[in-house]
């Protein structure tokens, strides 16, 4: 169903009210059945009053639906519908061949009979319904703001579908990435009719155009900056082969429904005209006027089921039919009521429209009010016929008045929309700049131009998040954006590009380091070798970051190298040393045996246990350099046991330390020995230093009551700082032993 049709018919299809047209011929037939002799018969007078009241019960009806239904409609209209946007563009050339700008500028219409071309006859606009040439032409002046509505209506005329396309939902397709404008015109095309998508797409086209430029120039400059020659230069993207495939399927859909269209449009006016032609040459047959109504009663029948007509030929067509309907009713002298009851119910309803306007005119949703002006404006000129001359100029001028004022109101609605526009420029003017300051600033490290990287990319986003900027300054506005952002990318390819210099200079140092170690990997000169690969291994670390793609592959090569020279460096030594690898190996296997040990929970007996293992771990001697961490796990392992043992914590202390000290003594030098000597010389002098200072502070106590709390934890800390001293000189005791 159309918009006008639900304008129309608050209930559905079924209760569309009469035309005017329809009235007057079920009057006129109702005329014919009671007086078979003459359509002026006096009988008819009472049919004519019935009819008459039939028909402004039906307007009144009629009009009242378009008013119920304009309150309940949703003024949800956040979404701007531009209506202006294609109202003018010709997707097909006329049918007929003739050049469609002299039919839009030009009321002169020209029609041929037997060959012959007939005088030109210039027609006053039907909206306007004034004979007078002259009175045209001022109309013509001081309607413009009809024009709007006239060829809308037009391109409507065409394909009663187009309608559809002032509902599709406006986005904010400038603020989307190219995914989400592949994923919008993909909607569009399944959701939609394709002849009424075009403006949305047109705009999706640009911004996907604007977006996929932008990122091109970005991928060519770096593949230059890389060394690439501009020649070479090949970027595919996938969602830019999407968007060509679905553009490509717009373009044939679109083709296909103008070919299959064309055809019906060209027929459509071949009949419309040749209905003119006959209800032209009903003004000079020769024969009873009741016939030559009823012949005109079916002309306009026919009129009404011909179909839609290409919208350049609409409104000079409608002119022409709606002059020479009128003519024909001036020629019906001999039957004025009838043409009066028409007259008469046409003004009723015309001042209904009228009524409606003028109460869009103060509607608040702008938009609402234009579109359901485009249906009035279609019901006058279609649906209702002329009234009295007299009445013509009156009526037409306070239609024409309403209609200024809902197109001036909607002309202020856009003008505080480019006031919001140019808002939006001003941020987008300061988000350019702000790219520019990052530009400016210093950036000598790969962190700070992560980070620069970060803060561009939310300002891209801020920018298209910022909306839409007057249409006079989008490409200017987009070019700064993208010459301010391409600057951005210059700087930091420069900076990579010397960072990648650097790193292939790193490359070749490292590469120098591998070709040392692979040349030096089984030599068996391990005095002077070993020195070089430790050497080397520590100037590995030393350099810098080399190109990613190379760094895992010289590392493992380089590791590998390093790995079998140490691994025989390390065989080698334990065959010169195999008494004390053997002494390790062993070891491992006590200590692993303690992991399973379990005390039989007799302190003597768990005693000699431990002193067992540890005598065991003794009498294996001592294990390589390298290998001397076991002798700490071990010593851990026996102090876990000792603390499961229910025996004097002193003792278990003491043992643990004999241990400890076995661990330490070497028989080639004493330097552990001197070092926990001097460990425990300095502990008991702190102990002391403790004991003097609290027995110090004894004598503030001197009149105190032994039973205070403060004087009670004195001696006690005393006392425990006490048997720590004897603990440390008993260590000193056995540490002097070892010597």
């Amino acid at each position: 169903m159309t918009e006008k049709d639900n304008l129309l018919n608050a209930d559905g299809p079924s209760n569309i009210q009469k035309t005017s047209e329809e009235s007057l011929n079920e009057a006129s037939n109702a005329v014919e059945q009671n007086e078979e002799d003459s359509i002026v018969s006096n009988n008819s007078d009472e049919l004519i009053e019935e009819s008459k009241a039939d028909q402004s019960n039906d307007s009144l009806e009629q009009l009242n639906e378009i008013k119920l239904d304009s309150q309940e409609e949703d003024d949800d209209s956040s979404d701007i519908t531009e209506i202006e946007e294609g109202i003018t563009e010709n997707e097909v050339e006329a049918s007929s061949g003739d050049d469609p700008t002299a039919d839009k500028e030009s009321n002169t219409v020209s029609t041929e009979t037997d060959g012959n071309a007939e005088e030109e006859k210039v027609l006053e606009k039907d909206n306007i319904e004034i004979s007078s040439s002259t009175a045209a032409e001022k109309g013509k002046k001081e309607e413009k703001h009809v024009e709007e509505i006239e060829d809308s209506n037009a391109e409507d005329a065409e394909d009663e579908d187009n309608v559809e396309r002032h509902t599709i939902q406006s986005k904010d397709y400038h603020s989307m990435d190219l995914d989400a404008l592949a994923n919008e015109f993909e909607k569009l095309l399944k959701s939609s009719k394709i002849q009424t998508i075009k403006s949305h797409v047109d705009e999706i086209r640009s911004e996907f155009k604007s977006k996929f430029d932008a990122l091109l120039d970005e991928k060519k400059e770096e593949f230059l900056n890389e060394g690439g020659h501009e020649i070479d230069f090949y970027f595919s993207s996938p969602v830019k082969k999407r968007f060509n495939s679905l553009y490509k399927t717009y373009k044939e859909g679109l083709s296909t429904y103008y070919k299959n269209r064309e055809a019906n449009l060209k027929a459509n006016l071949d009949q419309r005209l040749e209905i003119i032609e006959e209800i032209k040459s009903l003004i000079n047959v020769e024969e009873d006027i009741n016939t030559t109504y009823k012949h005109f009663k079916e002309l306009q029948e026919r009129w009404r089921n011909s179909g839609p007509i290409p919208r350049e030929k609409y409104n000079n067509t409608w002119n022409n039919y709606h002059h020479h309907v009128e003519n024909f009713y001036d020629f019906l002298h001999l039957n004025r009521d009838l043409r009066d009851m028409d007259f008469k119910h046409n003004l009723e309803q015309k001042l209904k429209i009228i009524e409606r306007a003028e109460e869009l005119a103060v509607d608040d949703n702008v938009n609402r009010a234009f579109r359901e002006l485009q249906i009035l404006h279609k019901m006058w000129k279609e649906d209702l016929g002329p009234v009295g001359k007299e009445h013509r100029e009156e009526i037409w001028e306070r239609f024409s008045n309403a209609t200024k004022a809902i197109h001036d109101k909607r002309q202020a609605y856009y003008a505080d929309l480019d006031k919001a526009y140019e808002a939006n420029l001003e941020r987008k003017e300061v988000i350019i700049d702000k790219i520019k300051a990052v530009v400016d600033e210093g950036n000598d490290s790969h962190q700070n131009w992560q980070k620069k990287i970060k803060q561009i990319e939310k300002l891209r986003q801020d920018f298209f998040d910022a909306g839409k900027v007057p249409k006079k300054v989008t490409d200017a506005t987009w070019t700064k954006f993208k010459n301010a952002v391409r600057s951005f990318n210059r700087s930091k390819n420069a900076f990579y590009k010397n960072l990648k210099k650097d790193q292939y200079d790193n490359l070749k140092k490292k590469q120098d380091l591998i070709k040392i170690a692979e040349d030096n990997k089984d030599s068996d000169d391990f005095s002077t070798v070993t020195p070089l690969m430790k050497k080397i291994q520590n100037d590995w670390k030393k350099i810098g970051h080399v190109p990613r793609k190379e760094s895992d592959k010289i590392w493992k090569q380089f590791k590998k190298a390093c790995n079998h020279y140490f691994d025989r460096f390390h065989e080698q030594k334990r065959q010169d040393n195999k008494e004390l690898y053997d002494a390790f190996d062993k070891k491992v296997k006590i200590l692993d045996s303690l992991k399973d040990l379990k005390l039989e929970g007799k302190p003597k007996q768990d005693q000699e246990t431990i002193k067992e293992l540890i005598e065991q771990w003794k009498d294996l001697g001592q294990v390589p350099h390298h290998k001397r961490y076991i002798e700490g796990k071990f010593n851990k392992a026996i102090d876990d046991l000792f603390n499961k043992l229910k025996m004097d914590k002193e003792e278990i202390e003491m043992i643990k330390y004999e241990n400890k000290l076995e661990s330490l003594q070497k028989p080639d030098t004493t330097d552990l020995l001197d070092n926990e000597h001097n460990f425990i010389r300095k502990k008991i002098d702190e102990v002391r230093s403790e004991i003097n200072q609290l027995e110090n502070n004894m004598q503030f106590f001197s009149n105190v009551d032994d039973n205070n709390p403060l004087l009670k934890e004195v001696i006690k800390n005393i006392d425990k700082h006490k048997s720590e001293l004897h603990m440390w000189e008993e260590k000193l005791r056995k540490l002097k032993d070892m010597y």
